[in-house]
């Protein structure tokens, strides 16, 4: 019933209203695009907002939450902070709390390595192990180019339809659709 409708109204446009109408679509994807750059500049993360897709982290982040992240060069890691970090080879970033900043033989904090570098470890508050295991072979430590960003705030459990979309395709896929064919159907 729904796509006979949905015929129904294409056929009734003209050519101008249907061009209006496809026009009115990719303003408003290129305006999503905008923003998500704009977010990206000011918050100096190329992720400024992310979703966590695990419960390593509970009970600071549940599954589902949406993190908001900066990524400021100047701000230094510090120990209980919480980051987002990329391993090379893996696609998804990883949510979890700084444990440890390396120390060197002294027993001092050497925060800054030979060309500025950071090194720490990192653990999610609901595993028994650090991270370790996470990290690429022969790599003990994350460095600060790991970083993706620093979670600044959080909203619960929003982020729940990006993990509905991932676990099942054909839910994503119905989703833009419907979204796609109410752009091009109301005439407003």
């Amino acid at each position: 019933m729904l796509s006979l409708d949905f015929l129904d109204d294409v056929r009734r446009m003209n050519k101008r209203q249907l061009y209006y109408q496809v026009l009115n679509f990719g303003m408003i994807v290129s305006s999503a695009l905008m923003i998500w750059k704009g977010l990206m500049v000011i918050t100096g993360s190329e992720s400024p907002i992310v979703v966590v897709l695990s419960g390593s982290m509970e009970p600071a982040f549940h599954r589902g939450d949406l993190l908001f992240l900066t990524n400021r060069v100047e701000d230094p890691i510090r120990v209980g902070e919480i980051v987002v970090f990329r391993i090379e080879g893996r696609e998804i970033p990883i949510v979890h709390r700084v444990l440890k900043i390396h120390e060197n033989s002294a027993g001092e904090h050497s925060i800054c390595w030979q060309d500025g570098h950071i090194k720490f470890l990192t653990k999610g508050d609901n595993n028994a192990v650090d991270d370790r295991g996470l990290y690429k072979q022969g790599q003990h430590w994350l460095e600060k180019k790991d970083v993706v960003g620093r979670a600044r705030g959080f909203v619960p459990y929003i982020g729940i339809v990006t993990i509905l979309m991932n676990d099942y395709p054909k839910f994503k896929y119905a989703v833009l659709f419907l979204l796609g064919l109410f752009v091009l159907v109301h005439r407003e």
